[in-house]
C-alpha cells in the first residue's frame, strides 16, 4: 500500500484535514458545495459515502484525495473502481440514532473483509466510541493488525455540553480527545480525530497526538459556501499553528 504523497505529508506534519459531507449524504447539490469548499479552503482531502455515481462527480469538481465511508465492504470496492483513492470503514454516527451498536469483533471482521477485497487500497477505520476506552485501544492494535493504515476516533457527536461557549466546544470533543490520546501511543500508524471538533479543539487533538482531524457538521451545516470556505480555512490555520507548536 502506498499512500498518495499529499495525504502522507499532511500525517507527516500533523496538520491532515478531511471535510466529511457523511455517509447518508447522497444530496449532489449538497456534497458539491461541501467538497469544493474543502478544495478552496485548503483542505487535505475529503469523506464522501461510497456511492460510484458520487465518487464520479466529485472526481470532476476536484483534485483532492476522495475518501469513502460505508460499513459495507463490496460498497468500498465499488467506489474504489469508479475512482476514489482510499476507503473508510466507520462514520457510525448515523447509526447511532437507529439504536445500531458497532461492536468491536464486527468492525475486526469488516476491516479483514474489507483488506481482503481492495489490499492495495489505504484504509482506515473508526474505533467505536460506544468502547470502554481500554476496549478501544485494544481493537486498535488489532486493527492495524489486521491491514489499517489510519485509525479514526469519534464520539462528539453523541456528547451533550452541558455549558455553552467554548467550555461546552471542549465539553463535546473530549470523548475524541481522549481516545486519540489513549491510542496514538499504542499504535504505529497516524490517528484521525473525529466528531464535534471545531477551530478550539481541532488543536488539543494534534498536541492529544493526532495527525489530522476529520470535521463534518462545523462545515456541512452552513448553507453559505462562502461561509463553509472560511470554517475550513480557519480549521487550516488552526492546525498550522498547533503543529508548530508541537513540534517545536
Amino acid at each position: 500500500m502506498i499512500m498518495q504523497p499529499q495525504l502522507e505529508k499532511a500525517f507527516a506534519q500533523r496538520q491532515a484535514l478531511k471535510i466529511i459531507s457523511g455517509l447518508t449524504n447522497f444530496d449532489i447539490s449538497n456534497v458539491s458545495a461541501i467538497v469544493q469548499a474543502a478544495q478552496a479552503g485548503g483542505a487535505t482531502f475529503v469523506d464522501i459515502a461510497a456511492s460510484p455515481d458520487l465518487v464520479r462527480h466529485v472526481r470532476t469538481l476536484i483534485d483532492l484525495p476522495i475518501c469513502v465511508s460505508a460499513v459495507d465492504a463490496e460498497l468500498l470496492a465499488e467506489a474504489v473502481k469508479a475512482g476514489a483513492d482510499l476507503v473508510e470503514i466507520g462514520n457510525f454516527d448515523a447509526f447511532y440514532a437507529q439504536g445500531r451498536r458497532f461492536e468491536a469483533p464486527e468492525v475486526l471482521e469488516l476491516t479483514q473483509k474489507t483488506r481482503a477485497l481492495l489490499p492495495d487500497i489505504t484504509l482506515c477505520v473508526t474505533v467505536p466510541h460506544i468502547l470502554a476506552l481500554d476496549e478501544q485501544v485494544a481493537l486498535a492494535e488489532r486493527l492495524v493488525e489486521a491491514g489499517a493504515n489510519l485509525i479514526q476516533t469519534e464520539g462528539g457527536t453523541s456528547t451533550r455540553p452541558t455549558h455553552p461557549g467554548t467550555l461546552g466546544l471542549i465539553e463535546k470533543a473530549a470523548p475524541t480527545l481522549a481516545a486519540a490520546y489513549s491510542i496514538s501511543r499504542a499504535v504505529s500508524v497516524p490517528v484521525l480525530c473525529a466528531s464535534g471538533l471545531s477551530t478550539v479543539t481541532a488543536p488539543m487533538a494534534i498536541t492529544a497526538g493526532a495527525s489530522g482531524v476529520g470535521v463534518g457538521s462545523a462545515i456541512n451545516q452552513l448553507n453559505d459556501p462562502v461561509a463553509m470556505v472560511a470554517a475550513v480555512r480557519s480549521l487550516v490555520e488552526a492546525l498550522q499553528a498547533s503543529s508548530v507548536q508541537v513540534n517545536v
